[in-house]
This record gives structure tokens, sequence and C-alpha cells, in this order.
């Protein structure tokens, strides 16, 4: 049998870098993306593609490089991605543009570079690495939350455009991991004269301290190899603590004023 040909967006590090040692270590021929490849001279883990996910010709280029080596793709996995915090009055429009090109459009470009060789194989699976802070709006990261949150509906949306032609598509949202997101990631600057300086300047020393605490990312490998392995994957996808899962339950069953009560206790505002 043949190996199956994963392509792991931002797979030089962090979460993406997790995914592609240990789909290696399965079997699988994995290829990752970083946008200078300059910058991993010693990354011998598995083979990385330059690819910027907010440039459509730096991905087709990439796509053409794949299928000239493969001849084929198996499994797409959006999972580059970047971090934003602050308030959002006070947060620089064009870094709120910046965070959408990468985490929404960027994925959407992909989508438009992969599905026309995985309808010709009439077969493909795309996974978006979302994020559990996707599904409600968090106090200091709303931005952040409604790249993901996005995410989330427009796969539902194509899940039903591509299915007719062997293609799944579906969501895996991560909670806190132990990653180097925190330290990649655009924040506000906390200003002294700001009116959010300490509400904000305490939910990000929290959020900091949820990443540097988080478990090891090679749970979200574990779970995109079973989503991999199953023949109908679901719509939606969460791994991460108990908590942070059952934080998702609570907001369906409680109103919203409760629940945003709930929120406001946890960030102390």
């Amino acid at each position: 049998m043949e190996h199956r040909v994963v392509l792991v967006t931002g797979g030089s590090s962090g979460i993406g870098k997790s995914i592609g040692v240990y789909l290696t270590s399965k079997g699988f021929k994995v290829y990752g993306t970083t946008r200078r490849l300059e910058a991993h001279p010693g990354f011998t883990h598995f083979e990385l593609l330059e690819l910027d996910v907010r440039n459509p010709e730096s991905i087709g280029n990439a796509i053409s490089n794949l299928m000239a080596k493969e001849g084929r793709l198996d499994v797409l996995v959006n999972n580059a991605g970047i971090g934003i915090t602050g308030p959002i009055e006070e947060t620089p429009h064009a870094e709120i543009l910046k965070a959408f090109d990468t985490n929404f459009n960027g994925p959407i470009h992909m989508f438009k570079a992969v599905l026309p060789y995985m309808r010709s194989q009439k077969k493909g699976l795309i996974i978006n690495i979302t994020s559990i802070a996707g599904y409600m709006g968090l106090p200091y990261r709303g931005l952040y939350s409604a790249s993901k949150g996005a995410l989330e509906l427009v796969t539902e949306a194509m899940r039903m455009e591509v299915k007719g032609f062997g293609v799944n598509i579906t969501n895996l949202a991560p909670g806190d991991f132990a990653t180097n997101i925190a330290s990649g990631r655009y924040h506000v600057p906390i200003l002294e004269d700001s009116p959010y300086k300490a509400s904000y300047g305490n939910t990000l020393q929290m959020m900091n301290e949820h990443v540097e605490k988080g478990k090891d990312p090679v749970l979200v490998a574990h779970m995109v190899h079973k989503i991999i392995n199953t023949k109908e994957p679901y719509v939606h996808y969460k791994v991460g603590e108990f908590m942070q899962k059952f934080s998702l339950i609570l907001k369906k069953i409680l109103p919203d004023k409760v629940y945003e009560k709930l929120l406001m206790n946890h960030y102390k505002l």
C-alpha cells in the first residue's frame, strides 16, 4: 500500500510540527510548510515547503511542487495561524486584517488550491485547526475568536458543497497547549493611559499562563491521526482540558447573560 501524503501548513513549529512528527512516525509521507525555508536549516523531521498562506501564488507554487513529487495529496491540515490579543477599540485595523488574512483567508486560499486535485482523485480530507476560543467571544481575544469561529462556519458550508466529490472537510478545535503562539502573536501594548490597562493586563497574564501550563500538543496530533483513520469524520472535534470542552456545553445550555457572567468572573472583569 502506498504511503498517504499529508500537507501540514505552519509545520515548522508548535502544533503543526507535532502533527507532522507524529504522522511521520505512523508511516505517512508528510510535507510541512513555512514562510521562510532559510529560517530552518537544520529541520530534518520531515520535508518543508516554502509557502505563505496569505499569498495564492506562493501556495500554487508549493502545491505544484508537491504534486510533481508525489502525484497526489490525501490530507491537508490547515494549521497555520497567528494569535492576536487586545481591546478591540485599541487594536490597529491593519493588525485585524493581518490576523484574518492568515487565520481565515489563508485556509480558503488552501481550499482553492487543493480541491481540484482532490476532486480528480475522487477522495481527500481537509482538517482545519481552529480553536475552542472560536466558539465564544472571549474578552481581549475577540478578534482571534472571530477569525477561528468564521472558519468553523465556512467548513460547515463547504462540507456540503464538496461531499459529492469524495472530499471530507472537518474542524479540530484545540484548547490551550504548550506552544510558542504567545511569543509570536500580536498583542496590543498595555498603555499607561488606557481605560483597559488593569483588566487587559491581568487577562493577558492569565492567557500566557494558560499556554505555558498547557498540555503537550502531541495530543492534537493523536486526534488528527484518529480523524484521518475515520471513514466519515464528524463536522467538529475538540481536544483540550476537560473544563475547556465543558465550557462549550455550558454555553449551549445556560442563558447568555449567565454564561457571560461566568466568563467575566473567570477573567476577573
